[in-house]
């Protein structure tokens, strides 16, 4: 049988990126991945806009919460294979220590929630970065995890990273659908 790699998604309030990240990762690993997703501060509610996204993929949000990465760093958590990090201010602090001494990588977004606006231009802000992340979830999905090193999947997940959030986009930020 093949491994199933768990993998969490962090940011600051978990209430938009890293539940949209741990949505993606549960849809798109076809079982092959199992993501959670917590944060260093969260504001005890999802996002209804990153529930949205979630639910026009078929996800299922029902048990979706905010929660604190303090959970997946207790005795009995899950042992993580890697923890990504979707915010820069969860990127900047002093993270617990992950049973199973897990890969990292900082992958960050725009913060969908800061956008101030009508609900269509905050649906907009979510629907870019939800476009985001799917298209770095996908890279990573697809890597041949099983025939890389530690140190190639390591570079691999930094790399992931570091590619343009939007590489659909022109030079002057329209996007192009996919």
């Amino acid at each position: 049988m093949d491994k199933i790699y768990n993998v969490l998604v962090l940011c600051t309030g978990n209430s938009a990126r890293s539940i949209l990240g741990e949505g993606l990762i549960n849809t798109l690993g076809k079982g092959r991945f199992r993501a959670f997703s917590a944060g260093s501060h969260p504001v005890g509610a999802v996002n209804p806009y990153a529930l949205e996204q979630l639910r026009a993929i078929g996800y299922p949000t029902e048990t979706l919460r905010s929660k604190s990465w303090d959970e997946f760093a207790a005795a009995g958590a899950p042992h993580m294979d890697f923890v990504f990090t979707v915010c820069d201010r969860a990127a900047g602090e002093v993270c617990p220590i992950w049973p199973g001494h897990p890969m990292t990588a900082h992958w960050g977004f725009e913060d969908p929630a800061a956008v101030q606006g009508t609900d269509a231009e905050k649906r907009r802000a979510f629907a870019q970065v939800f476009r985001q992340i799917r298209n770095r979830v996908q890279s990573f999905l697809a890597l041949p995890l099983d025939k890389l090193d530690a140190a190639a999947v390591k570079r691999e997940i930094v790399k992931i990273g570091q590619t343009p959030v939007d590489p659909q986009a022109d030079a002057h930020g329209a996007t192009h659908s996919i």
